[in-house]
């Protein structure tokens, strides 16, 4: 399995493991399971996938949505179905424990989080603190999304913030039995990560992003919609904001990006970190499987 920040080197990487083992890639970024989002997910190219053999690569319409539970179950149908040697590559840390971890997913109810929306922030609040006076230590009180979603799985559930907080399977990766025997691999340039994001921004520029951004002008559905690039470049499509503004966002909004998850694999014991600029990284790589 290969992991790290966006920009890293990972598909490549993956791409050319995949070739030697004589496998397939299972793609763990949850944005290029939208058709037609091809350029700004830097999704792998139609010849790629004639190289190797893809998987979780353009399954619904941006539109739609589509859950990391709805990956996680539709990940493991691939991986059952394959006879074939799997190399799991992607930058979100989320969407890879769903898939070899033993996560278990809250439930959600359309009518429930449609009432909680139209309650004031103040009125939930109330709720959560008077069912847990602790929630404030797990919960951003002041994030309306985050308290919705604590109020709306309390109610379905009877679960606090507190006691999910005490659950021990969601309090240390290291105590997890990994539903998959796999290795996991970190790889991360460093301080050559920003030139390379601003490198391959302006070739994502140069074959067509912020046009392909302009085509998918309201069919965006509100998951899609909040994919780094593509809420940058649909302010300037709506002429909320310039072209070189929304590039800066963009560059800023990706680093951005990168940080969270470089902490978010830093924090999981399992992953062993290589410089994906070393000469032998594909064997060092290897080495590990």
């Amino acid at each position: 399995m290969l992991v790290g920040p966006t920009a890293s080197g990972k598909s490549a990487l993956a791409l050319e493991i995949a070739e030697r083992m004589g496998g397939r890639i299972l793609s763990l970024d949850s944005m290029q399971v939208y058709r037609g989002m091809d350029i700004g997910t830097a999704k792998p190219t139609a010849a790629e996938r004639e190289r190797v053999p893809h998987s979780m690569i353009d399954l619904v319409d941006p539109a739609e949505e589509f859950s990391v539970r709805d990956f996680q179950l539709r990940a493991r149908d691939a991986i059952a179905a394959s006879d074939e040697p799997m190399i799991l590559a992607g930058g979100s840390g989320l969407h890879m424990r769903a898939v070899i971890d033993p996560l278990e997913f809250l439930p959600t109810d359309d009518l429930v989080r449609a009432e909680l929306e139209e309650a004031p922030l103040s009125a939930l609040v109330e709720e959560l603190l008077a069912a847990d006076p602790a929630a404030g230590e797990c919960v951003d009180l002041a994030n309306a999304r985050r308290v919705i979603r604590a109020v709306e799985v309390y109610r379905l559930t009877s679960r606090t913030p507190t006691a999910l907080a005490d659950d021990p399977q969601r309090r240390s990766v290291s105590r997890y039995e990994p539903r998959y025997r796999c290795r996991i691999v970190g790889v991360d340039p460093g301080p050559a990560l920003a030139e390379r994001i601003d490198r391959r921004l302006t070739d994502m520029l140069d074959r067509g992003f912020y046009e392909e951004v302009e085509g998918l002008s309201g069919r965006l559905g509100r998951t899609a919609a909040q994919a780094v690039g593509y809420r940058e470049l649909a302010a300037v499509v709506s002429r909320e904001s310039t072209l070189d503004a929304a590039i800066d966002d963009v560059r800023r909004a990706t680093m951005g990006l990168a940080r969270r998850q470089r902490a978010w694999f830093r924090r999981d014991p399992r992953v062993r970190w290589l410089d994906p600029l070393r000469d032998d990284v594909v064997a060092a790589v290897m080495e590990q499987a």
